[in-house]
């Protein structure tokens, strides 16, 4: 197993100033992480400029981009358009040396009306279809994530798996956005792991719908529970539960650390890794 950390990890000194996008790659390799992902850019840059930038920092550190995320919305966005960002981002991708990409799909319908996800999948699975292909070309894999409520639960995103039918494209099985959904992270990941292309490991702090609102930091899941990131280890998913999934269907790729927290990020990464590492190696016996 190899480990990884997405640049998501530190938005919160990102976002105070106390890092740049950039600096996340020497702090991975400072770290310990095999390998750093990239979650999008910033909105003001030219992404292909943006890449090469990157490339030659992780290329100086010594140290590969093994992802990269980006966001996408094939339904309420001009499909057209928004499938041409994304074959630019599988560009950038390349330049950054990726062999994975991960696109959403959409947030759901607006305003919903009479779709629900069976209505939809086959105009999402149609992009998909397209957008695996360019990538097919660049040997990039690209992949649909659960994420964004909508297209979240197991069942839903296999469905859309299953639709483009392409040994092209596959999953980034986040065994903690599940519980947005409210779907059970254990049996979730035991679903999509035979889609597995990437993993992330995330951890949150669930607390039941019939409770009193816990306040700052919680959001609601889609049932109506709260929910709340936290340090792996630290929270309500099984992570050693899920682990034992993926390793029963010979997962041996990249898991990357991917902290939402309200802790200070470069502490929730820290021990994050480290219960990680611990998990893994009880589990997989590494």
């Amino acid at each position: 197993m190899k480990f990884a950390v997405t640049s998501y990890s530190f938005m919160q000194y990102i976002r105070a100033g106390k890092m740049t996008v950039v600096d996340c790659i020497a702090k991975a390799k400072e770290m310990g992480f095999d390998a750093i992902e990239f979650s999008s850019f910033p909105e003001d840059v030219d992404p292909i400029e943006f890449a090469k930038v990157l490339r030659a920092e992780a290329d100086r550190v010594g140290i590969p981009i093994c992802n990269f995320a980006v966001g996408a919305d094939f339904i309420n966005n001009d499909k057209a358009t928004e499938i041409a960002n994304v074959k630019t981002l599988i560009d950038a991708a390349e330049i950054m040396g990726c062999p994975t990409l991960r696109h959403d799909v959409t947030g759901g319908p607006r305003p919903r009306l009479w779709k629900g996800y069976d209505n939809v999948v086959e105009e999402l699975a149609d992009a998909c279809r397209e957008l695996t292909e360019y990538a097919r070309a660049k040997g990039i894999k690209t992949m649909t994530e659960n994420h964004g409520l909508f297209s979240q639960d197991s069942l839903r995103v296999e469905k859309l798996i299953n639709t483009v039918a392409n040994d092209n494209f596959g999953q980034l099985v986040d065994m903690g956005n599940f519980l947005c959904a409210d779907d059970e992270p254990g049996v979730a990941v035991g679903r999509c792991v035979p889609y597995a292309f990437y993993v992330h490991a995330k951890d949150f702090i669930i607390k039941s719908g019939n409770d009193t609102d816990p306040g700052e930091g919680f959001a609601a899941t889609r049932a109506g529970n709260y929910r709340r990131a936290t340090i792996i280890g630290h929270g309500s998913v099984p992570v050693k539960k899920c682990l034992r999934a993926l390793k029963g269907a010979g997962y041996d790729g990249y898991i990357s650390v991917e902290f939402e927290g309200i802790e200070d990020c470069l502490e929730g990464v820290r021990i994050g890794l480290a219960n990680l590492k611990r998990y893994v190696a009880e589990v997989y016996g590494e």
